[in-house]
């Protein structure tokens, strides 16, 4: 049976704040068990907090994260720098899934550079799979740009038939796509789906007000993008439709996700998303 977890990015604050032990105690106290790993160190102390956290609570991790270059700081693990040590962090939190958050900034230079990537992640796909792992890619809004008359999106899955998809249906509506038809399009190979609204606003008051006081670049500035990230069912996005279409098309993880709440506490800003989908009748997948 698919799962509804949270994307523990969306907390990566917390964790700054509170630390791994007492953020995944939150999370399953808010009944929201199910996790999807990114941005969060996975130093030995963070992977066996979370260790501890799937005995303690009944955790389970969905997914784990990992880039196509090598690794920054407190960022996702190298595939290709650290492939053993993301092996064994599977292993040892029970995940069979790894996913790739973004092709490297430099692969989108150009189609070569594009073409390079999906040939560099096909070859990790095949390699994890030979571990009993599936590997994903994430996409974000450039991925529907073209490219010598090909979108990027269908590059990727053709030139990298064996990496599955996540599905992120706010960033395939800021790409111009229809959420529903995008997962129907890339059947049978979701199987990660991300979960975050789509919010326009209007203009904030400090911008109208530098407008009346002459800085007509403020409103340029608002105006190409007045788009937010919102808690499942406080936008413009129809949530039934998505989530029967996420199932079909067969992802067997649908992950909350916010990449800013706009000063509103995270776990706050979760539990309003839980609470849409348990209204719409998906508490059985929580």
């Amino acid at each position: 049976m698919a799962r509804i977890g949270v994307q523990l990015m969306t907390v990566r604050e917390k964790v700054i704040e509170l630390g791994v032990t007492e953020v995944l105690r939150r999370l399953a106290e808010a009944g929201l068990p199910v996790i999807e790993v990114s941005q969060v160190a996975m130093t030995e102390e963070n992977v066996a907090a979370m260790e501890r956290a799937r005995g303690e609570h009944g955790l389970v991790f969905g997914a784990l994260s990992g880039t196509m270059e090598s690794a920054r700081p407190g960022a996702n693990p190298s595939l290709l720098d650290d492939y053993d040590q993301v092996v064994d962090h599977c292993r040892r939190l029970g995940a069979s899934r790894v996913r790739i958050g973004m092709m490297p900034m430099q692969a989108m230079r150009g189609a070569a550079e594009i073409l390079a990537f999906c040939h560099e992640a096909e070859q990790v796909a095949r390699r994890l799979a030979d571990d009993g792992i599936r590997l994903s890619y994430h996409h974000h809004h450039v991925e529907f740009a073209r490219v010598d008359g090909r979108q990027v999106m269908d590059i990727i899955h053709t030139e990298a038939p064996s990496l599955a998809w996540e599905i992120d249906v706010h960033w395939v509506t800021r790409g111009g796509a229809d959420p529903v038809r995008t997962l129907e399009r890339f059947a049978p190979k979701v199987d990660l789906v991300h979960l975050k609204d789509f919010r326009v606003t209007l203009p904030p008051a400090e911008v109208l007000d530098a407008v009346t006081a002459g800085d007509r670049g403020a409103w340029g500035r608002f105006w190409p993008n007045p788009v937010q990230f919102a808690e499942v069912g406080t936008g413009n996005l129809e949530w039934g439709p998505i989530i029967e279409a996420s199932l079909a098309a067969g992802a067997q993880y649908l992950f909350i996700e916010q990449d800013d709440t706009y000063g509103r506490d995270q776990f706050e800003a979760l539990a309003t998303s839980r609470a849409a989908l348990v209204d719409l009748g998906y508490e059985h997948l929580l």
